[in-house]
């Protein structure tokens, strides 16, 4: 009896401590499944690209593919923030403290002027993504040694070329990196009003980069380092040229219009398109639309020299969000990040978009990739001449709206008793004033914008 009892009590106490460490156990896994699961989030989000629901373009397709890849982050669209008056509204959800977590920027400067953005610099500082970012788009969302915005989509601006018009006249069609002479011959030598052949669409983009074009010290507009050099030799040249192929048929925009009846096409772009405009100024965005229309055999050149002119994209995350690593890596999908930018061209292949950015991340195996996609040789070279590329100034650059086409100048120009400075190098072009008259004053009214401008940031 003595022995059935101890034995009794030996199976008792294994059951219990069996018992006990499966309860342990139980209560482990259960712990390691709760410190596992991902704390649920929701992000706000407005941006002027995302079509409507029923359309489903790529944007949205690609908000629908990141809440696939990281379910506990579900994006709410913010609607009231529209295109009517964005930056209006914006300053509307702040003030009732309904900010968007993530947000497009039409310029930075006026954000940071309102306080709305986050200092991402250290979350920026240990991506291993954004390493990958070239260096110029980097410095252009940086204030004070702080970054502020996100590169959410990238352009190139600068010519696309018809080739079978040059071909066709037995000349020399520019390439990317074509000297500016060569460029400006080319140009007139294909023109042929009579026969309904112009050279280019637009002679007012040489005021901004032909500057930088003849003189590697100087950005676009000749903004460099936050000053502008209006009253240069450079700056004057240009005009000039801009005035030479405004006033003597060589731009399609400023033929009359019995010239104009030479031509098949209501505007530039559907004259390029008829065969009828040698040379056009656009963005990289045009290449799906050439790609499916064009009937001949055309490549973009930027502008000539070499130079690869860059326009960004920005997005801003809230100051006020309170899922700041959840809203980077969001925008980040969007934008730049690797994971991102695969997935997006991934879906425009499945399932039919047009993809509408150039990659911001210059990882290899994207550019690869890409490239397979759209191969357009002179965007490849571009690529190539990152290292000493420029940015197109309007979102980044604090005062430079201002100093290109909105201050007021005191200048009669044509029917304006006082001319704005778009409206006063408008004139420049047209041949209504002489840019030697006024390009000290320009000059001089550009840089004290900037200076203005720079200090009311500083403290930001």
């Amino acid at each position: 009896m003595k022995k059935i009892l101890s034995i009794f009590a030996v199976l008792t106490l294994i059951f219990s401590l069996a018992a006990c460490n499966s309860a342990k156990e139980t209560s482990g896994e259960k712990t390691k499944e709760k410190a596992g699961k991902k704390e649920e989030v929701t992000l706000s989000y407005a941006n002027w690209n995302l079509g409507t629901e029923e359309e489903q373009n790529l944007e949205r397709l690609m908000i629908k593919a990141f809440q696939e890849k990281y379910p506990h982050i579900k994006i709410e669209i913010n609607e009231t923030v529209n295109t009517k008056d964005w930056n209006g509204t914006l300053a509307t959800a702040a003030s009732a403290g309904t900010m968007p977590d993530v947000f497009a920027l039409p310029q930075i400067p006026l954000a940071l002027s309102n306080d709305w953005l986050l200092d991402i610099s250290e979350l920026v500082s240990k991506d291993k993504d954004f390493a990958n970012v070239p260096q110029v788009v980097k410095d252009s969302a940086a204030y004070n040694g702080k970054t502020f915005a996100v590169p959410y989509g990238q352009h190139f601006l600068g010519y696309f070329v018809n080739k079978d018009l040059f071909n066709a006249a037995n000349l020399d069609y520019p390439e990317f990196g074509t000297p500016v002479e060569d460029f400006i011959s080319g140009v007139k030598e294909v023109t042929n009003i009579s026969k309904g052949i112009v050279g280019i669409n637009n002679p007012n983009s040489l005021v901004d980069w032909y500057p930088a074009a003849v003189n590697p010290d100087m950005g676009w507009y000749t903004l460099k380092d936050g000053q502008y050099s209006l009253d240069s030799t450079e700056f004057i040249n240009g005009i000039n040229l801009a005035k030479e192929f405004s006033t003597n048929g060589y731009a399609y925009d400023t033929l009359t219009d019995e010239q104009k009846a030479n031509f098949k096409g209501k505007d530039g772009n559907e004259v390029f398109l008829q065969s009828g405009l040698a040379i056009k100024w656009d963005g990289t965005w045009a290449v799906p639309n050439l790609t499916e229309k064009a009937t001949f055999d055309w490549d973009f050149i930027g502008f000539p020299g070499g130079v690869t002119a860059l326009a960004i994209d920005f997005a801003g995350i809230s100051k006020s969000t309170k899922h700041p690593e959840e809203a980077y890596l969001f925008a980040k999908w969007m934008s730049f990040g690797k994971e991102g930018y695969m997935k997006r061209m991934e879906l425009a292949d499945t399932e039919g978009k047009v993809l509408n950015s150039l990659p911001i991340n210059t990882d290899q195996e994207i550019l690869d990739e890409y490239f397979a996609i759209n191969d357009v040789p002179g965007i490849r070279t571009a690529y190539d001449n990152l290292d000493k590329a420029i940015i197109e100034p309007v979102k980044m650059v604090p005062g430079y709206v201002d100093a290109r086409w909105q201050a007021l100048t005191g200048v009669t120009a044509g029917d304006k008793a006082n001319a704005k400075t778009g409206e006063l190098v408008e004139s420049f072009v047209k041949g209504v004033l002489k840019v030697e008259d006024y390009a000290k004053q320009l000059d001089q009214l550009a840089d004290q914008i900037s200076v203005e401008a720079q200090e009311a940031l500083k403290n930001k």
